[in-house]
């Protein structure tokens, strides 16, 4: 029953957090596309790639077109990733597991969804865009407010954080290397005048703006967001601080030493990187990036047959095991 719910908690915040930065790519490359010039060869299609469903885009669409992309990635239901759809399967993990959470999560995802769904069944409108995506987001972030704030410190509480922050490293891979590939040198005559801009919506996309601002303390360029991005130990959304909170999230669970001992193997690639080498080769930042989703990959392949597989030679991890665990840790603090 425990292995169930775990599962259940665990994707229930990937798929909060998925949901909510779809919302943030959206609403950041509306906005950075009313401020570039028409000619450059940006536009919605990176969109599609950062959110890994290309292949299910190309299967349905021929042109990446704004009202094309923005419907498969806010309302389709058969884009498993895709706001709606993301939503959708948050509200049913969480359905038939709500008795280990307060009922304010609940309700509040349940009101997520069901008004997600009722924009989507009337069209997500240029001109309701930005506010439907806003909302999402404070939506999403008063979620995260009422876990942090009202859940107990326990395996629900940790398996949730697990989610949380593995999607969020994921994504913040996928933004770094799909719009890095606009960004780093290819036509630099074509693209240098608005180079500053295009970062800063790399920024904006994971809300670290403000936040690079006040600890980098220089203008925007390409190897100090990377650098940011990748190996600051603050951000939230940063990968490294992300798999920080991961390991440290393990901690609490009995079991735990291949998981960490795999996440540890991770962020010690992501602190090691050379980012003056790839931030002047867009080739070595893919094939990077590529490694660190491998790695990511690795991590819940560890998580699952840790925790969530049931096996013969995977022992069943029981709610009294989970507890000592917690109230070991408790006690010695």
């Amino acid at each position: 029953m425990l292995s169930r719910v775990a599962e259940n908690l665990y994707w229930m915040a990937r798929y909060i957090e998925r949901a909510e930065d779809t919302a943030r790519l959206l609403s950041v490359n509306s906005h950075l596309m009313l401020d570039l010039p028409r000619n450059l060869p940006l536009g919605w299609a990176p969109l599609i790639e950062m959110t890994g469903t290309l292949e299910q885009y190309r299967a349905r669409f021929d042109h990446f077109d704004e009202q094309a992309v923005v419907h498969f990635l806010c309302a389709d239901t058969e884009n498993p990733s895709s706001i709606l759809a993301a939503l959708a399967s948050a509200r049913e993990n969480l359905r038939t597991t709500r008795d280990v959470v307060p009922r304010e999560i609940w309700e509040e995802v349940n009101h997520l969804y069901l008004s997600v769904a009722d924009h989507a069944e009337n069209g997500v409108s240029p001109r309701r865009r930005d506010t439907f995506l806003k909302n999402v987001i404070r939506s999403c972030q008063t979620l995260t407010g009422l876990i942090e704030g009202t859940l107990s410190y326990g395996p629900a509480r940790t398996f949730i954080q697990l989610g949380r922050q593995l999607e969020r490293a994921d994504m913040t891979t996928r933004i770094l290397d799909v719009r890095s590939a606009s960004l780093l040198p290819q036509n630099p005559e074509e693209l240098l005048p608005f180079e500053n801009l295009q970062w800063m919506s790399v920024l904006k996309s994971l809300t670290a703006y403000q936040m690079y601002r006040q600890q980098v303390r220089l203008r925007v360029r390409g190897p100090d967001v990377l650098r940011f991005l990748l190996q600051d130990s603050h951000l939230p959304r940063a990968i490294a601080c992300s798999l920080e909170i991961l390991a440290h999230e393990l901690q609490w669970l009995p079991r735990q030493d291949r998981v960490v001992a795999t996440v540890s193997l991770v962020r010690a690639d992501v602190v090691d990187a050379d980012i003056q080498a790839l931030a002047h080769s867009p080739s070595k930042l893919h094939a990077f990036v590529d490694e660190l989703q491998v790695g990511f990959a690795k991590i819940h392949d560890t998580l699952s047959t840790t925790y969530f597989v049931n096996s013969e030679d995977v022992p069943r991890v029981t709610q009294s095991q989970l507890q000592s665990s917690f109230s070991g840790e408790q006690d010695n603090d």
